[in-house]
């Protein structure tokens, strides 16, 4: 008798399959969803479409490790797509006046860290809502943009650079190739994923990061600096905007003061997706980046079979949806 309540009683270190679809159910979601489009429409599964669709994904996925930080931190940001707006309206009015696109670049990574600051400020020394906080500072900030540029787009940007460096560089942001055929977006995405992962899950900051999320009181009473820890996580998330600003103007040769409009939409839906829980705490960067990769290919499966944009909108909805309901059930 003793022995079989040893045995029971005994642990065990072997995951339910529960656990691991749990674990890692946006990546079988993701591969399951690319098998299913790549038998439906032979156009997807083509090389070039790849890398196409792992071009459009930068654009989200950059924005949405900052978001996942935020999150983590039990935040919300919805200032990303304002941020990005005015952070590459500010880069393009300097460059047309003049300022070397290099120089111009740092401004806008620099005002939209600064961007990101004042909601860490907002949500901290304000002590405001995530949510009232960065729908202010979302609000603003487009406002700004809008008042930049009259509320026209300023075209024609690579033009106006002068000296080959500096419009090789602003140029190589959106429109450059490694060896002819990887996108530099892809690559800067693929590095950032790489920097998150370390910061996240290697430093001591990134323990902060959790902790705060997790229970902010108990993190104050050992040490952790909540204040400091949430305005970087939103400074890093305005960094991040404002890096996929520049990207986009270099591609589209263009800055609109509506660039960026319903970003933040796509960027909540991703780390909501990877796994992330919306109350803090507890997810991972490897889960944002399927997050992300699952929006690419529902919206580029979803073009080439020519589904209308509406049925685009509630299809998302509902993936959106099953995503938010297993993280409650979990």
């Amino acid at each position: 008798m003793a022995n079989k309540t040893a045995a029971v009683a005994a642990p065990t270190n072997k995951k339910s399959w529960t656990s691991y679809i749990g674990e890692y159910g946006a990546f079988i979601a993701l591969v399951f969803l690319v098998v299913v489009i790549s038998v439906v429409s032979p156009e997807f599964r083509t090389a070039g479409n790849f890398l196409n669709l792992l071009r459009q994904a930068t654009f989200n996925g950059l924005i949405a490790f900052g978001m996942t930080c935020v999150i983590l931190s039990d935040g919300i940001d919805l200032s990303v797509g304002s941020t990005l707006a005015l952070s590459a309206v500010i880069c393009a009015k300097l460059i047309m006046q003049g300022v070397p696109a290099i120089l111009a670049m740092i401004i806008a990574l620099i005002s939209g860290t600064l961007l990101g600051v004042v909601s860490g400020l907002l949500v901290t020394k304000g002590r405001l809502q995530p949510f009232i906080a960065t729908l202010i500072t979302m609000t603003a900030y487009r406002g700004f943009a809008l008042i930049l540029t009259d509320g026209k787009p300023i075209s024609n940007i690579a033009k106006s650079i002068g000296d080959r460096p500096n419009q090789f560089a602003f140029k190589l942001m959106g429109k450059g190739n490694l060896f002819g055929k990887i996108p530099i977006p892809a690559i800067l995405l693929i590095f950032a994923l790489v920097v998150f992962f370390f910061v996240l899950n290697k430093t001591t900051f990134g323990r902060k990061v959790y902790a705060t999320g997790s229970n902010a009181k108990c993190a104050k009473l050992v040490g952790v600096n909540i204040t400091k820890t949430k305005v970087i996580v939103y400074a890093i998330s305005g960094f991040m905007s404002a890096l996929t600003g520049l990207i986009l103007i270099s591609r589209l040769d263009s800055a609109q003061p509506t660039l960026g409009d319903g970003y933040e939409l796509d960027a909540i839906a991703a780390v909501a997706l990877g796994g992330t829980s919306m109350s803090g705490g507890r997810g991972k960067i490897t889960g944002t980046i399927a997050g992300v990769l699952i929006i690419a290919v529902l919206n580029n499966g979803m073009n080439l079979l020519e589904v209308s944009t509406y049925y685009q909108d509630v299809i998302k909805a509902v993936v959106i949806l099953v995503a938010v309901l297993s993280d409650r059930k979990r």
